[in-house]
């Protein structure tokens, strides 16, 4: 059997509950290491002998499954950053698992600089290197950073991967939920818990080092990762965001409350299957993948509804509408399938009442501080037409394509639907 090694920065529920559970219950790895700057997680786990507990919730229940023997380091202490190092060094697979690219270089010392010291050493191995930043273009970001910081680095020998984790994940701080889920927390030592669900149909890039088998072996690889990276983005987290929404406007605290309300998952649906659906598979049907036929993405689609409002994963609608500022970009998830779905031909009027609910969302935020958004705009259902577009243009700050005037149209449509679903 083939020495592997994992090293992972971000011990976050998709590093704990995905990447570090996977390379531990494949038993193939000799070493698991993870690099976390909260001295407090850190210490936890060491005190516990390099154990955790991550909640994996199924469809009828929860299950608690112990992780052992893991190294935890703080790269900002020293001595830990040197231990770090010579993990890294010798690590076949490296996974990036941080709240956003933008950290890849940030902080001292950063990410990209602490990867690329470690490939710069005389290296016998190949190294895969997973981003699972929810990023369509994560890996060719996190190459260009660490090539910039040293283009030698052999790239027969180093692979930079992106992948599609469609896995919804949190964690859990409030005591009272914690004993009523009857939850593991991490360690005895910290009283937050990891709770991710079941589903664990990983994408990633096809990897290409000569010879080179993962370690991970669940993931499925693909030669061309995008078309997966857009179902992901204009499928999942777009009605994600669109059923987050409207549930905060009709007072929801939790995703599984969605399941007893036939209105909204009936728009989630039709956004789903006639909007986002349709657009995908119009682009993609030449590629032959089940997906992207009408079957193959009701399926995905049913799927995902189901699994949205499971209560076992507790999901709650703060976070799966959290930044609306950034989920209501030009480019992402919600603007970004309507856009989509126009250039396809597909009128995206369910679509664009999840943008609506996000722009009151956005507001009610900005009006009590949570996010800053400057504008002196009256109560949502007073808004004008102007004013949705004045609000849009703000949020897209001049980056914005072609179909931006459309997309606009739509979402001033969208309040006076809106207005009556929520008077039904």
């Amino acid at each position: 059997m083939a020495e592997h090694v994992l090293t992972g920065f971000g011990f976050g529920p998709i590093q704990a509950g995905l990447f570090v559970k996977e390379a531990y219950q494949s038993g193939d790895f000799t070493r698991i290491v993870v690099a976390e700057i909260d001295q407090k997680l850190v210490d936890a786990v060491r005190a516990n002998n390099g154990s955790y507990y991550v909640n994996v919730a199924g469809k009828n229940r929860i299950e608690a499954i112990k992780i052992d023997n893991i190294e935890i380091y703080n790269p900002q202490v020293e001595r830990d950053k040197k231990l770090l190092l010579e993990a890294l060094s010798s690590s076949t697979e490296i996974v990036t698992s941080l709240p956003a690219v933008t950290f890849y270089d940030a902080g001292q010392p950063s990410v990209a600089s602490l990867i690329t010291q470690a490939l710069t050493t005389s290296r016998s191995r190949s190294t895969i290197i997973y981003t699972a930043e929810n990023n369509n273009h994560a890996a060719e970001i996190l190459e260009k950073t660490v090539r910039a910081k040293n283009p030698d680095i052999d790239p027969a020998k180093v692979q930079f991967l992106n992948t599609v984790i469609g896995k919804m994940s949190g964690i859990v701080t409030d005591p009272r939920e914690i004993t009523e889920l009857k939850l593991k927390t991490i360690t005895p030592a910290i009283g937050r818990s990891f709770l991710v669900e079941e589903f664990n149909r990983i994408l990633v890039t096809r990897s290409r080092p000569a010879g080179f088998q993962p370690g991970i072996r669940v993931f499925i690889q693909k030669d061309d990762l995008l078309p997966f990276e857009e179902a992901k983005l204009y499928g999942h987290n777009a009605i994600h965001a669109l059923l987050a929404y409207l549930a905060a406007m009709k007072g929801y605290h939790k995703m599984t409350e969605l399941a007893h309300d036939p209105a909204i998952m009936a728009i989630g649906r039709k956004a789903f299957l006639d909007e986002s659906g349709a657009a995908l598979i119009k682009k993609y049907a030449r590629l032959g993948d089940e997906l992207f036929t009408p079957t193959g993405y009701r399926l995905y689609a049913d799927d995902l509804l189901e699994r949205m409002t499971n209560p076992y994963l507790s999901d709650t609608i703060e976070r799966a509408g959290r930044d609306p500022l950034r989920k209501l970009g030009y480019h992402d998830r919600l603007c970004g399938t309507m856009a989509l779905a126009l250039e396809q031909g597909v009128e995206p009027v369910n679509l664009a009442l999840g943008a609506m609910a996000g722009i009151v969302v956005l507001l009610q935020q900005a009006n009590t501080g949570q996010v800053k958004f400057e504008g002196d705009f009256p109560e949502w259902r007073r808004l004008t037409a102007e004013d949705i577009e004045k609000i849009l243009y703000r949020i897209w700050a001049n980056n914005y394509g072609e179909w931006h005037s459309q997309i606009i149209e739509c979402i001033q449509a969208a309040k006076k639907i809106l207005i009556s679903l929520l008077e039904n």
